[in-house]
């Protein structure tokens, strides 16, 4: 008799572990999205106000990746060991999403952030790529607490020279490699032996104002003094993103070609359907990002037959349950992914894979 209760407390304690909550996501493949569609109302993904738009066939699709579980919504280990042995999600600790001091809020805000961010710096790197000329005015954003910055600068400052030298707003012709904007303030002032001075002349509410402040030494043994300095974007073209409630930086390379798709009178995919997944920087840098093995799976569900992906994310590849099924291209810059669509277009097969 003491052998049988024991038996069911054992059973009953093994089936209770498995409805324990766990720290950790199930990743899946999420939805896609056209950046050339429309969104539910008829209105386009990506509209343009400004210039002349075009439409084309083919697609350029966002592919997202969907989570579940998280600190107010954890998952059972049954659920947890169903997703382990599926071929298309992933498990993974709850920390790479939710890092410990976070809410869930605050995580959602920043993916907002993230996600703003990453439509300007498309929309920049598609006008560079395009050579349409655009405004980068440097400002203020922070102080570092602690740093020579602090108390001296004010949020939205202008910048508007650095040791007696005009900084440069104008992308003059999109080239990519011209410094402008806070590129330029954070080259010239890390430029120094850390604990040389620096001079800035900053435009604060229509006044000018000076301010030296004496560098010390930041990451990369640069000098620093501790100014978080964003980009005010005066664009000549209005581009308008709508992409509901998706929130993170990894569509910014999808939307840059949908903006060069819009703008240009030839179509980039020649009608074929293309999707991908990629940061980028406003000077056309593609950075890799993770869920490629999802996304994949997402963009092959959904119709797509080339999938563009950030050589940072390469090895994310042959992870994927859609491993094969997918002309996988890779890029490192935005001019290569045109580049790439071009060659699509052109019914070439000379594509640039991973290793």
């Amino acid at each position: 008799m003491t052998l049988v209760a024991a038996l069911a407390l054992l059973v009953g304690l093994g089936y209770g572990s498995l409805l324990l909550p766990m720290p950790y996501l199930v990743a899946a493949p999420g939805v896609t999205l056209d950046t050339l569609g429309e969104q539910d109302d008829g209105e386009p993904i990506i509209g343009v106000d400004g210039a002349e738009s075009y439409e084309h066939d083919g697609s350029l699709s966002m592919v997202t990746v969907q989570y579940a579980g998280g600190p107010d919504h954890r998952l059972n280990l049954f659920t947890l060991v169903s997703a382990w042995i599926s071929p298309s999600q992933a498990v993974l600790p709850e920390e790479l999403l939710f890092p410990a001091g976070r809410s869930p809020e605050e995580v959602s805000q920043r993916q907002t952030v993230q996600m703003n961010d990453s439509q300007t710096d498309a929309t920049a790197a598609a006008l560079n790529q395009l050579d349409i000329d655009y405004e980068a005015i440097p400002l203020v954003a922070d102080a570092v607490e602690g740093m020579p910055a602090e108390g001296v600068v004010e949020p939205g400052d202008r910048i508007l020279e650095v040791d007696g030298e005009t900084v440069p707003t104008s992308t003059s012709g999109g080239d990519p490699e011209e410094l402008v904007g806070s590129a330029y303030v954070v080259e010239h002032v890390g430029a120094r032996e850390p604990g040389d001075p620096v001079s800035l002349l900053l435009d604060r509410d229509g006044d000018e104002l000076e301010v030296e402040l004496d560098t010390v030494e930041g990451d990369g043994d640069t000098a620093a003094v501790g100014i978080l300095i964003a980009d005010d974007m005066d664009f000549p073209v209005d581009i308008d993103i709508s992409v509901g409630e998706i929130g993170g930086p990894s569509a910014g390379m999808m939307f840059a070609l949908g903006i060069i798709d819009r703008l240009s009178e030839e179509g980039l995919t020649g009608g074929a359907h293309v999707a991908g997944s990629g940061t980028i920087t406003s000077d056309g840098t593609v950075g890799g990002i993770s869920g490629i093995p999802q996304k994949m799976v997402s963009a092959k569900r959904d119709g797509a037959e080339y999938f563009l992906v950030a050589a940072d994310s390469c090895s994310q590849v042959a992870q994927s349950a859609a491993y094969g099924e997918l002309e996988v291209v890779r890029v490192e810059t935005l001019t290569d992914a045109v580049n790439a669509l071009e060659t699509i277009r052109d019914g070439g097969d000379d594509l640039p894979r991973c290793e």
